[in-house]
Formats: structure tokens, C-alpha cells, sequence
């Protein structure tokens, strides 16, 4: 059986997500639990009641996939949302990510 400390995950949030985030006085960097099979990305944001339409693309372990990406304990987990300014979108991917949501 894994222990708490085990299947956690870090997250971090970006842009109007973590203004939000800040807003209500939580951390834009934490960590979580999540089961030891994982779970999506958008199964994780909605747990932690993030606006999963806002969210346009997700960083798991540095390689940027959409909603649809598998979570599991040990990764590190970043939400972008919508709103990225334009070559930056391209140039990280987002717009790719973004097709594939889950």
C-alpha cells in the first residue's frame, strides 16, 4: 500500500488560474494526492475546482499535453489557461495542446 507521501503530485498554476487561486489565499504551488493508478489532467483539475474550460493546456513533467494527459504520483503537473499571448501559444505548443482536450 503506498503512503500519502507517495502519490502526490506538485501543481503549479499559471495566469488568471493562479490569480484566481491566489485570490481565494491558496498557494499558486502545492501539492496534492492523488490514487495510485492516477487520473487525468481534467479529472484533476476539476477535483481541485479549477475552471477546466479555462484551461487550454497542461505541463505534465515538462512536456505540455492537453487535458486528456495522464497524472500520476511522483509527476508535476502545470495549468495554462486561454489567453497566452499569440507566437507564444505556437511557439509552446498550446495550440496543439489545445485540440486535444479531454
Amino acid at each position: 500500500m503506498m503512503e500519502a507521501s507517495e502519490r502526490r503530485v506538485s501543481v503549479r498554476l499559471f495566469g488568471i488560474l493562479r490569480t484566481q487561486w491566489i485570490s481565494l489565499g491558496r498557494p499558486h504551488a502545492f501539492e496534492t494526492d492523488v490514487a495510485s493508478a492516477g487520473l487525468s489532467a481534467h479529472d484533476l483539475a476539476e477535483g481541485l475546482g479549477l475552471p477546466v474550460d479555462a484551461i487550454e493546456g497542461v505541463f505534465v513533467n515538462q512536456t505540455l499535453l492537453g487535458l486528456d494527459a495522464h497524472v500520476g504520483p511522483g509527476d508535476r503537473v502545470a495549468f495554462v489557461p486561454f489567453g497566452t499571448p499569440g507566437p507564444h501559444r505556437v511557439y509552446l505548443g498550446l495550440y496543439e495542446a489545445g485540440k486535444h482536450r479531454g
